[in-house]
């Protein structure tokens, strides 16, 4: 809703300037609808996508299971605190790649960090990362559960990737236009390279996504989605 209010206000300001006050209003309660049309659109796809695929992937579902918990001891799936539109908190699924206490043994890898924008933390041979974990990573298997965030409404197929509440307390003015969309499961940058693009290329182009959403859009990075996963370039 305070989203909606900011592009309202930006929109009347500028239709002000070169309509009368009757057109400025019916200019904008056809963008309203067109936006309000949109979401609606994007919300209907994700619930009946989100549910073909998880019963397409179920066997996947547990055949990843059954090797976690072959490999190590702990849960099949992790959840963690991430970032969604406008800032709102929620629980986020993943399959567990890594070994349990993974988070406790963060600020000891700290000095290892191969991400030079100080925001995210990457390691390309993470000492956490169980062998199961290095593959379904590589493959984006790790990131299915995601499905049910999707289901719930927390997030979309297609949309920039939550943060944690650590790395969006470091962002700048700039970097929080991310939080204006339901964040995704896939984007622009995962599609283009993955963990190999520098962070703040991927807050542009999860801007210039967020600017020209449509549903066309989404299917075009839905469709790129697959060869970037099974060539998994950029993953780790």
């Amino acid at each position: 809703m305070q989203r909606m209010d900011v592009y309202r206000n930006e929109m009347l300001e500028g239709l002000s300037k070169v309509l009368s006050p009757r057109r400025s209003r019916s200019k904008f309660l056809v963008w309203c609808l067109t936006i309000r049309l949109t979401m609606f659109v994007k919300r209907t796809f994700d619930i009946f996508a989100s549910t073909v695929l998880l019963v397409l992937l179920s066997p996947l579902f547990a055949i990843t299971a059954l090797c976690i918990v072959l490999e190590s001891k702990g849960p099949v799936f992790y959840s963690q605190v991430r970032v969604g539109t406008d800032g709102r908190h929620f629980r986020f699924f993943k399959f567990r790649s890594m070994v349990v206490g993974a988070q406790a043994m963060k600020s000891q890898l700290m000095q290892h960090n191969e991400s030079g924008d100080g925001v995210l933390f990457k390691i390309k041979k993470d000492p956490r990362i169980t062998r199961v974990g290095r593959f379904i990573r590589k493959f984006s298997i790790d990131e299915l559960p995601q499905l049910f965030n999707v289901l719930l409404g927390d997030m979309s197929l297609v949309g920039p990737r939550p943060a944690t509440p650590d790395e969006v307390d470091q962002y700048t003015l700039e970097q929080r236009k991310r939080l204006n969309a339901v964040p995704g499961i896939t984007c622009i940058w995962q599609v283009s390279g993955r963990s190999e693009i520098p962070f703040e290329r991927q807050v542009q182009l999860d801007i210039e996504y967020i600017k020209s959403t449509s549903i066309f859009n989404d299917l075009i990075i839905l469709l790129k989605t697959i060869p970037a996963v099974l060539s998994g370039k950029g993953a780790y």
